[in-house]
């Protein structure tokens, strides 16, 4: 069959289309990279994450046209889940394993928060029933936006929510947490392990084999628990320790800071004003609950307060994560809290959800 003739002036403006938007992406990590390092210079927390995230999103709401590049952002969760991992030893598996009864509570307990919170965001944010508990639930914003719209939930409201309380959670906990905690004292094993670029590559492909495996599951966040886990699996049986050179991490960091500041689209905010708001006080009021929640987490188990803190902070697990190994915290048990946390919320969401319902049944009708 022969070639169709293709009009030499579509290809020409595809071809234009083409070098504008790679044009946009290089323009975007440059201006992300500079806004990274500037924060570095103000000593902000996170610079390479949060400067990115605060220049590239106020960008996005003025209403210039950024692009963040294919698939980068799960790179960078990669490449933190790598970090992470490496870090695990086989005596961090047993603490953690002795703290469990700990983190389902402080699981109970930010769901409880949550469910607290839809009650709250529904007159708030004037909305449905089903949207205001999709849009506060501790999960992930693009699962918890298919799970609402299956049962009539409005999915733009629910990732304005989402994004707004993950924006706020990072913008707001590592400053709390650089200002009024204390610098934990956990080491790294990093002394000990390879540096070697072969033994680094074969890890990353391990990681990334790993994340793409769990894409299908129901799991939120795959891109960092699936190279988590078979990173923590090599680090804590000694198969492999490799170190993840630092410059990789501020990359990820980078590349992380920029898929956040997408998440401001100027339309979305401009059409729901009341949710953005209502949004952004539960998402406050949620960081409330888990300052409050770590000083009781804290005094039972031990554990030093910052560690607390981020173990319970509502969503953003990346992040927590970066901030823990900033501070010098204890990354490891950091995550796996979340990890039970985003565990045990996949599994029991819309049992959750049918109490909820139950309690708001006069505004569902009698066929609950």
């Amino acid at each position: 069959m022969a070639d169709i003739p293709r009009n030499p002036d579509t290809v020409a403006r595809s071809g234009l289309q083409s070098v504008r938007w790679w044009l946009c992406i290089v323009a975007t990590y440059s201006v992300a990279a500079i806004a990274g390092y500037l924060a570095s210079l103000a000593h902000m927390p996170l610079p390479w994450m949060l400067g990115p995230l605060f220049a590239c999103g106020a960008l996005m709401i003025a209403g210039v046209p950024l692009q963040a590049g294919p698939h980068l952002r799960e790179i960078g969760q990669v490449i933190v889940g790598l970090a992470i991992g490496m870090r695990f030893t086989p005596h961090l598996l047993l603490v953690s394993l002795g703290l469990l009864p700990a983190m389902i509570a402080s699981t109970l307990y930010i769901i409880l928060a949550t469910f607290l919170g839809a009650l709250l965001m529904r007159p708030l944010a004037r909305i449905d029933p089903t949207t205001a508990f999709f849009a506060t639930a501790a999960g992930g914003m693009a699962d918890m936006a298919v799970v609402a719209a299956a049962r009539g939930g409005d999915t733009n409201t629910v990732s304005v929510v989402h994004a707004l309380r993950v924006t706020t959670v990072v913008s707001v906990v590592p400053f709390l947490v650089f200002a009024y905690g204390e610098p934990g004292t956990a080491t790294t094993v990093e002394t000990v392990m390879s540096h070697e670029i072969p033994s680094l590559l074969l890890a990353l492909l391990v990681a990334y084999l790993g994340a793409h495996l769990l894409r299908p599951t129901a799991i939120p966040n795959p891109w960092l628990l699936g190279s988590l886990l078979p990173s923590a699996a090599l680090g804590a049986s000694g198969l492999l320790h490799v170190a993840v050179p630092g410059v990789m991490v501020i990359v990820a960091q980078i590349m992380i800071g920029v898929w956040l500041a997408m998440r401001f689209r100027r339309d979305l905010f401009v059409r729901l004003p009341r949710v953005a708001a209502g949004g952004l006080l539960v998402a406050l009021l949620l960081i409330g609950a888990a300052a409050l929640g770590a000083e009781v987490l804290s005094f039972a188990t031990g554990l030093p307060l910052t560690t607390s803190f981020l173990a319970l902070a509502p969503a953003a697990v990346t992040e927590m994560v970066l901030t823990a190994k900033a501070m010098h915290a204890d990354a490891e048990l950091v995550t796996a809290f979340h990890i039970v946390r985003i565990a045990m919320i996949a599994s029991t969401i819309l049992l959750v959800f049918r109490v909820y319902r139950f309690v708001l049944r006069g505004h569902y009708g009698s066929g609950i």
